[in-house]
């Protein structure tokens, strides 16, 4: 069977060393604090992202790859042996990054499969996760597209962050955009519809039910086991919260991940954000 290479990106927040583990490559985005320029989840850890965006007085930017940055992931994986590659990213909504990989791709030495997962964080991490079962029990590459295609296809992410002025002020918010969180702890649960776009989901009043309702958005999949990834951006408390939920409604589950968010997505999630995804098995 030809080896088949996967490539992510760094906001999937899986983080260096479970890629590493599991013999992914990931390409990091960029994070810019004014004029000093830093790699996500590589000269970050969400530790230190926090306690600096904490402490700074402007806002982090947040750039793609170039290019350039895939084409050479690409051509060093062709060269060590990969016959072909699926390349999994975020939502192309949010940032180039997915063209960057689809322009690399074109001149790639070896087939390379770009794929939108039109989501961010732990959804696209679920994907990415699914790409790895999927070579790792010798699947060939229709197979590994396949079930990367089977998490975007069937996969819901629904969120809530502690403030909306993050998201707002990095040009993010999408239909979310119109939505006043800050008065009367009004905390909406977000989601991203099929074309990769933040939009409204619930409004609820209180993390506490926020919380709620994310969990409660599983009951919606329908019957079935569920694969289930959670994140949070400095909130280990309310993920656990979350989890404890969806355990209290008795959903067949397995939770098969739980991540921090790194640099690029907590630019825009700030601190206490917490999510999940929810995939049919």
């Amino acid at each position: 069977m030809a080896r088949i290479g996967i490539v992510c990106d760094s906001t999937c927040d899986l983080g260096p060393e479970w890629l590493k583990e599991h013999d992914v490559v990931m390409v990091p985005l960029r994070i810019n604090f004014g004029d000093d320029q830093f790699l996500d989840w590589i000269d970050f850890t969400p530790e230190t992202f926090y306690a600096k965006l904490a402490a700074s007085d402007v806002l982090p930017k947040t750039s793609q790859p170039s290019p350039a940055d895939f084409g050479a992931v690409y051509s060093a994986l062709a060269e060590d042996g990969c016959a072909e590659i699926v390349s999994v990213h975020l939502t192309s909504a949010l940032s180039g990054t997915m063209e960057s990989a689809l322009m690399a791709a074109k001149m790639a030495p070896v087939p390379v499969r770009a794929i939108d997962t039109l989501t961010v964080s732990m959804a696209t991490g679920l994907a990415v996760i699914a790409a790895v079962e999927a070579r790792d029990a010798g699947k060939d590459a229709d197979a590994i597209e396949a079930a990367v295609r089977h998490v975007v296809d069937n996969g819901h992410l629904f969120f809530a962050l502690d403030t909306l002025e993050y998201l707002v002020k990095g040009g993010r918010a999408g239909k979310a955009q119109g939505l006043a969180a800050s008065v009367l702890n009004i905390k909406p649960v977000l989601t991203f519809n099929e074309d990769g776009i933040i939009e409204p989901y619930k409004k609820v009043k209180g993390t506490k039910k926020a919380i709620a309702e994310i969990a409660a958005a599983a009951l919606e999949m329908g019957p079935g086991r569920l694969r289930i990834g959670v994140l949070h951006g400095q909130a280990p408390d309310l993920a656990a919260d979350l989890v404890a939920e969806i355990e209290r409604l008795g959903i067949d589950h397995e939770l098969v991940h739980t991540v921090e968010v790194g640099a690029v997505i907590g630019t825009y999630a700030g601190p206490r954000a917490v999510g999940a995804v929810f995939c049919p098995v």
